[in-house]
C-alpha cells in the first residue's frame, strides 16, 4: 500500500461509521409500498432520504397481483409500509405476517374522503393531498432526524397536486356537460368523475375489481345503453386487454377513446409513470374522447 493510500486508511478508521454511512447512502428509512400510486406519492415525500420499494410492477392490475418471494424479503427489512387499502391490496395481509416484520404500516384509505367501498380513491387528486398528509406524518414519526426535509417535499408536492386539481378541473370545463357521458372497463373513476362533473353510465365490467366478469346479458344491456345515451367513446383501462371493449365499440357504434389509467401507473416514460402523469394523461383522453377530437388540453402540472 502507498503511503498516500495508508495515510488515507488511518484518517477514516476513527470515522468507520461516517465513512460507512457516506458510502451506503443516505440515513433515511427503508419504506414499502404496495401499489404504484403509493409508491410515488412516498418517493415524492422521501425524496432521496429512504429507500422506497414498490410492490405492484408498472401496469399490472392489483386485482389479479400475487405476492412473490421477492417482496416478501423486501417486507422483511421495511421500517413502514403505506398501502393503498380496500381489495387492492389485500393480498398484502399474508405477506406481512410470513416476514415478520415488525413495521409501521399506514392504510391511506383510512386518511381519505371516502366512498362506501370504492378502493380508488387517489382519483380524485384532493384525496392524494390528503395521502401525502398521512405519509409525511409516518415519516417524520419513523424518522423524526429527517423531519424537515419531508414537510419541505411533501409542501412542494402538494403544490403540484393542487395545481393539477385546478388544471383538471378547467381541461373538462371545456367540455359541454351534456357530453361528460363516461364508459370505462370498470367502474374505477368513480371518484374522478363526481369532482369533475362527469356522468358515468356504464362499465364494461360492471364492478369496482377487473376480477369480476361480464355476462352477456350485461353486455348487450351496455350496448343499449350506450345507443341511448349517444356515448362517444368507451375508454379501456392500461392494465386490461381491450377485447370486449372493441367489440362493444362495434356494436354499439361508440368510438374506443384513449387508454386510461385507472388501478395502475406505467413504466417509466410512459405518459403513466407518475400519478401526475396518469391524472394528466386521463383527463387529455377523456376531453378527446367525450369531444369526439373536437377539444383538445392536458394539464401540465
Amino acid at each position: 500500500m502507498s503511503r498516500v493510500g495508508a495515510l488515507l486508511l488511518l484518517l477514516c478508521l476513527p470515522l468507520v461509521a461516517a465513512c460507512g454511512d457516506e458510502a451506503a447512502g443516505d440515513g433515511g428509512v427503508h419504506v414499502v409500498a404496495t401499489t404504484g400510486q403509493a409508491a410515488d406519492f412516498t418517493r415524492a415525500v422521501t425524496g432521496d432520504r429512504a429507500h422506497v420499494t414498490g410492490l405492484l410492477p408498472p401496469n399490472a392490475d392489483p386485482h389479479a397481483f400475487e405476492i412473490r418471494p421477492d417482496d416478501v424479503d423486501e417486507l422483511s427489512g421495511a421500517q413502514l409500509v403505506v398501502r393503498s387499502g380496500g381489495d387492492l391490496d389485500e393480498w398484502l395481509d399474508g405477506a406481512i405476517d410470513s416476514s415478520g416484520a415488525d413495521a409501521q404500516v399506514l392504510t391511506l384509505a383510512d386518511h381519505v374522503e371516502s366512498d362506501g367501498d370504492d378502493p380508488h380513491w387517489w382519483q380524485d387528486p384532493r384525496n392524494a393531498i390528503a395521502a401525502v398528509a398521512a405519509i409525511r406524518d409516518a415519516l417524520i414519526e419513523a424518522d423524526p432526524a429527517g423531519a424537515d426535509a419531508y414537510r419541505r417535499n411533501a409542501a412542494a408536492y402538494t403544490r403540484r397536486l393542487e395545481r393539477l386539481d385546478r388544471q383538471v378541473a378547467a381541461c373538462i370545463g371545456e367540455v359541454p356537460e351534456a357530453q361528460r357521458t363516461l364508459v370505462t372497463t370498470h367502474d374505477s373513476l368513480g371518484f374522478y368523475a363526481r369532482r369533475y362533473g362527469i356522468r358515468v353510465v356504464g362499465a364494461v365490467i360492471p364492478s369496482r375489481s377487473t376480477a369480476a366478469q361480464p355476462s352477456a346479458g350485461e353486455i348487450s344491456e351496455l350496448v343499449e345503453t350506450i345507443r341511448r345515451e349517444d356515448v362517444e367513446a368507451i375508454f379501456a383501462e392500461s392494465s386490461v386487454e381491450p377485447d370486449v371493449e372493441e367489440a362493444i365499440a362495434r356494436e354499439s357504434g361508440a368510438r374506443i377513446g384513449g387508454v386510461l389509467w385507472a388501478d395502475t401507473l406505467g413504466p417509466q416514460g410512459s405518459d403513466g409513470a407518475t400519478y401526475i402523469d396518469s391524472i394528466a394523461s386521463n383527463t387529455a383522453a377523456l376531453v378527446d374522447g367525450f369531444s369526439g377530437g373536437a377539444i383538445a388540453c392536458r394539464p401540465d402540472a
